[in-house]
């Protein structure tokens, strides 16, 4: 496949958005001006910004606790997203969501979850709406290679398949579940093993390879807007920093070496010098836009430092919806 220049250009972009919010989000974090437990992204930037390339604002992504790097790859806003992690009333869920259950509808983002594999079933619910609709738009589910051990997952799966819903299971995985390494929770190497089992395609990608990801993801998307059903991506990745946090807590789970063979590996500067050698870009673009996303950051820390707290006494706002009864309906 070939990409066009803009298309290349927009991919990088994605992704240096996503590793200046979580690095700021880090030191943020480090300096206790985040509340609760952060989980980044960085190394893994590759992922979210190949597959949501592929997606309108109409196409809806479910997320993982690790989700800060979905919505920005999604269109999420600095602002929004900044003022959401230090719990402050102008985030996009009024501060109530933080960092595990961010989420914005209006670009298709049903949210991140603190719950293990528990995105997938809402990725095919919202399929089952878009395949009902007749409306031609896809969801993504992106998940771990920990939550495939997770019912949820396997249920939703084969509803995918059994219903041949228009839903992209994107399977990040970084070889790690939490502090737990794959090999010592299943018997397989290769996730993509278990597509066959419900019936649907299933491929590898570099999951550090914005290319390869982003191509895996365009056939998956337009095979699923043809309505010939789901299929399964497995990006094989991995997180530069620890599980939450940028400290392991002492918890030494991965060798030195082993991070620093990924991090040779990283998904932006290799692509950046890939850019180069063809001729794409130059290092003075790429140094361009790394100047202007940071400083698109430091005004996001700022407005969110500015903003106010939620309001106390509007702690039960958004919780129930009220219902209008319909004429004639029993209630």
């Amino acid at each position: 496949m070939e990409l066009s220049t803009d298309v290349q250009m927009d991919l990088h972009r994605r992704m240096v958005r996503i590793r200046l919010f979580e690095e700021a989000a880090g030191r943020l974090a480090e300096a206790a001006k985040l509340p609760g437990f952060l989980h980044l992204y960085v190394g893994q930037e590759a992922v979210a910004s190949g597959v949501c390339a592929t997606l309108s604002d109409h196409d809806q992504i479910t997320s993982t606790h690790r989700g800060h790097g979905h919505l920005v790859a999604k269109g999420g806003q600095f602002n929004e997203m900044m003022a959401e992690l230090m719990g402050k009333s102008t985030g996009y869920c009024k501060g109530r969501g933080g960092s595990m259950h961010i989420s914005n509808l209006d670009v298709g983002m049903l949210g991140a979850n603190g719950i293990v594999g528990a995105g997938a079933p809402i990725a095919v619910g919202a399929g089952f709406a878009n395949k009902y609709s007749d409306n031609g738009n896809v969801s993504a589910a992106f998940f771990g290679d920990g939550s495939t051990n997770i019912g949820a997952f396997h249920e939703a799966a084969n509803m995918a398949c059994a219903l041949q819903l228009p839903v992209l299971f994107i399977c990040e995985n970084n070889e790690y579940g939490e502090f737990t390494a794959r090999k010592d929770t299943m018997a397989i190497t290769d996730i993509v093993d278990r597509a066959a089992g419900y019936g649907m395609p299933g491929v590898i990608v570099d999951g550090m390879d914005v290319v390869a990801v982003h191509e895996a993801a365009v056939e998956a998307a337009a095979r699923a807007r043809r309505g010939e059903g789901p299929s399964l991506i497995e990006a094989k990745t991995y997180r530069f920093y620890n599980h939450h946090g940028v400290q392991n807590l002492g918890l030494k789970y991965r060798t030195d070496d082993e991070v620093a063979v990924w991090k040779e590996r990283d998904p932006i500067f290799t692509f950046e010098d890939r850019l180069i050698e063809a001729g794409t870009a130059t290092r003075g673009d790429f140094d361009g836009i790394w100047a202007e996303l940071r400083g698109d950051i430091e005004t996001a820390i700022r407005f969110a430092e500015d903003s106010p707290l939620p309001d106390p006494a509007a702690v039960l706002a958004d919780v129930y919806t009220l219902m209008t009864p319909v004429e004639g309906a029993s209630v």
